[in-house]
């Protein structure tokens, strides 16, 4: 029964329909989507720092509001991002909340600023501002790329035959983007 399975198996490793080669090009194509919502996430991150020192500008700024931002970005930028994070759901679902703290506190401050004129008729934080939602927007092209990239894959992963290749070569379900409990339920007040 034994030798009967493993001839399956390996059958099933050879033949022309295995899905082996399909699964290993998803693969990557599922590393590349998540590269880039990576790299957008950090040119946010990156850009951060110059809109804390503009709106420090603002001296009567409401540090509460600063200290947010300041505190999710070193959130954020603390977790160590590898390949090996789309194969951890846990390492996966704690990067994915420190992005939405960062998403969060910088809604917050840029509805807080609302209330300091000079600050909004600065160039350069309308400058930042812009490169900010700019990014924002990247960031939701970026992570819709690698959501239709993981249901590919998953897809393929879960399919007869090629399930049984995907569990030989332990090829598991790739984790994708969900709406996070807690991260922007409370939108920032705006006061005019």
């Amino acid at each position: 029964m034994r030798r009967t399975m493993l001839a399956l198996v390996a059958l099933a490793l050879v033949a022309p329909g295995c899905g082996y080669n399909q699964i290993q090009a998803l693969d990557e194509t599922v590393k590349a989507a998540w590269s880039e919502v990576t790299n957008q996430y950090q040119r946010r991150a990156d850009l951060i720092p110059n809109l804390v020192n503009t709106v420090k500008g603002a001296a009567d700024f409401e540090k509460e509001t600063l200290e947010a931002v300041i505190s999710a970005r070193a959130q954020a930028t603390s977790i160590k991002v590898t390949p090996e994070l789309l194969e951890d759901p846990a390492a996966f679902d704690r990067f994915m909340q420190a992005q939405g703290q960062v998403s969060s506190a910088l809604s917050r401050l840029f509805a807080v600023a609302e209330n300091y004129p000079t600050l909004k008729a600065s160039d350069a934080f309308r400058d930042l501002q812009a490169q900010i939602e700019g990014t924002e927007n990247r960031i939701t092209v970026a992570r819709g790329r690698y959501i239709d990239t993981v249901r590919e894959y998953n897809t393929l992963v879960r399919s007869f035959p090629t399930l049984i290749t995907a569990k030989v070569i332990g090829a598991g379900v790739k984790p994708t983007f969900e709406a996070r409990e807690g991260v922007g339920e409370v939108p920032p007040e705006v006061k005019f």
